[in-house]
């Protein structure tokens, strides 16, 4: 993000505490619900170019929709007699600061509430709340969302993105800036990001449409997919399938439990796996590619390779190698107890045996760029596609 906007933000939020007196709003009528009683607050407030919301409930903000703040505030509580549900609400009135920062803020304590909020075209909105799902939309500018536990949903952000909760699914709609996510346990789904986008969840899956920019996904226990990423895309799960359908950039993939898939990368495929198999495709560059336990199968058609190595110590290697691809292979099979642990469709990768080892070396296709290719125990596959 341009640097002007954002000394522009820092500058606004600095001037948080001095937005003016926090004002608690008139009572409001008392009103029967299932399970407690409840005042609900209306207003309307002069346009401004930045909002803060502090809530102890759901929160909803629709921005772009007029020329004024139109705000719903409905504070609960469950009390036994409508005598003590009035004492209690008396004390516990929605607030508003106004001042460069408008400040919406709901009262805490033994009571419940619910935001609802419909503003102009907002450069800045943050959004503060303690216990309930949040969902924004809308926003011209830049966005910030802190919740304690609860869904977070946000639409349509122009600028860059800043989403955390400690609990609870996070759907991203459309950010058009930088997006960092953040979520304690549940799944991150993310459609559209005209720029980077960093995905965190401590145990959850996590979903990708298309990013512009590059991709870092990380869960620790969950599966991580990402149908199309500019830039280049960083997987990590502590155990779940990771598939990669297109990246403009370079992948790399850690995974300790779950199979690995990737449609192509121009960048060159770094991934460690401690178990699960891989399947790739379309790399263009380096292929450092290892798992523990596990086949691997890599399809080098429309591929443009650098010098690369596949390795596994528990599973079958596949090589499909088109006839419009020249490489130089270095097979080796450890612990073999029959050629045959080496198969090749090409006469000028001839099997032999070394030791304990089966080994195949040769050019394929007139040869081109070293292929390393190790295994233990199963069977390596060197075909033509």
């Amino acid at each position: 993000m341009r640097r002007s906007a954002l000394s522009s933000a820092a500058a606004l939020w600095a001037l948080l505490p001095l937005g003016g007196a926090c004002q608690p709003l008139p009572s409001a009528p008392l009103d029967r619900e299932a399970g407690g009683w409840a005042m609900t607050y209306r207003g309307s407030l002069p346009g401004a170019r930045a909002l803060h919301i502090v809530g102890h409930g759901p929160v909803t903000l629709e921005a772009g929709t007029g020329q004024t703040i139109e705000y719903t505030v409905r504070v609960s509580v469950a009390t036994r007699t409508e005598a003590e549900a009035r004492i209690v609400l008396a004390h516990s009135r929605p607030a508003v600061t106004r001042g460069a920062i408008v400040t919406l803020t709901a009262p805490g304590g033994p009571i419940h509430t619910r935001i609802d909020v419909k503003a102009p075209a907002l450069v800045l909105a943050r959004i503060d709340d303690s216990d309930g799902a949040v969902e924004a939309t809308g926003i011209e500018g830049e966005l910030e969302v802190e919740s304690r536990v609860g869904d977070v949903t946000v639409d349509r952000i122009g600028g860059s993105s800043t989403v955390a909760t400690g609990g609870g699914d996070v759907r991203i709609g459309l950010a058009g800036g930088n997006l960092r996510c953040r979520t304690g346990g549940g799944k991150i789904t993310l459609q559209t990001a005209r720029h980077d986008a960093v995905l965190e969840t401590y145990g959850g899956d996590i979903v990708v449409g298309e990013v512009a920019g590059g991709v870092r996904a990380q869960t620790g226990a969950g599966s991580i997919r990402v149908h199309l990423a500019g830039g280049q895309v960083t997987a990590i799960t502590g155990g779940g399938e990771v598939a990669i359908e297109k990246s403009g950039g370079a992948v790399t993939v850690r995974n300790l439990a779950g199979p690995v898939q990737l449609g192509s990368a121009q960048g060159g495929f770094e991934c460690q796996s401690a178990s699960g198999g891989i399947r790739l495709s379309g790399v263009t560059g380096i292929m450092r590619v290892s798992t523990s336990l596990g086949s691997i199968v890599a399809d080098l058609a429309g591929a443009h390779l650098a010098d690369s190595f596949l390795s596994t110590t528990g599973g079958d290697i596949t090589v499909l190698i088109p006839s419009n691809l020249g490489v130089t292979i270095h097979a080796e099979n450890r612990m073999a107890d029959t050629l045959r642990r080496i198969v090749s469709d090409f006469p000028a990768i001839p099997v032999s045996r070394l030791g304990s080892r089966v080994v195949a070396q040769g050019a394929a296709n007139g040869g081109g760029p070293l292929l390393r290719i190790s295994g233990t125990g199963g069977t390596i596959f060197i075909r033509r596609r």
